[in-house]
């Protein structure tokens, strides 16, 4: 199965209605244009995929051997650089624009994202656990549960108090309500994953509905 892909940033939450009158509430992701800035071959790198850049940055942000890197390209230095394997190889040059009009409207899309940190947090907070009573003589309010039966050992898998959030998680099968070429961003049916103006990686459903 050959997918296709685009690099973007998320802007945040709006509403559309549709030519019927339902109200649609989806999530609006700019991506410019992205450059093609590598195109990997079985013959020379073992497998075969796409190198896509989004979001300029300053030559002084960057090293040399990313300045030598975008210089094949023809462009400047990218904030965000990801690959996308199982593309159509021949579709595909270095220095190539990619833009929103890959995708149509009512197609199925992956989004993957960084999720918001929450940086360390209990596990009433971070696993919705339950507290204890506050009064009574009770001494367990918010603290983690019986650890189990085995002293010096907690068994694998037990929730405990921990970083929350800032993991990169994608969510399947979201629909494109409307790919705006004018304005370069794409109107995505639902919520994606990570906070407003962090970067997310837009690619055709790797298990799309049949229907």
């Amino acid at each position: 199965m050959t997918r296709k892909g685009i690099l973007g940033r998320k802007v945040g939450m709006t509403q559309v209605f549709t030519q019927n009158g339902e109200l649609v509430p989806v999530t609006v992701v700019e991506a410019t244009p992205n450059v093609v800035l590598q195109v990997k071959t079985m013959e020379n790198d073992g497998y075969e995929a796409v190198q896509l850049g989004f979001s300029d940055k300053r030559d002084v942000l960057s090293n040399k051997p990313e300045q030598g890197h975008v210089a094949k390209a023809k462009t400047a230095p990218k904030r965000f650089i990801r690959e996308i394997k199982n593309v159509e190889l021949g579709d595909y040059k270095v220095a190539d624009e990619i833009k929103v009009d890959i995708f149509n409207e009512g197609e199925y899309v992956d989004v993957t994202g960084t999720t918001k940190g929450h940086g360390y947090q209990g596990n009433v907070h971070k696993d919705g656990q339950s507290r204890g009573p506050e009064t009574h003589g009770s001494r367990y309010h918010r603290r983690p549960g019986s650890l189990g039966a085995i002293i010096n050992r907690v068994f694998p898998g037990m929730k405990l108090p921990g970083r929350m959030g800032n993991n990169t998680v994608t969510v399947q099968n979201l629909k494109i309500v409307r790919a705006d070429t004018d304005n370069n961003v794409l109107l995505i049916k639902g919520n994606v994953p990570g906070a407003n103006k962090s970067f997310v990686e837009v690619k055709s459903a790797i298990r799309a509905p049949k229907k």
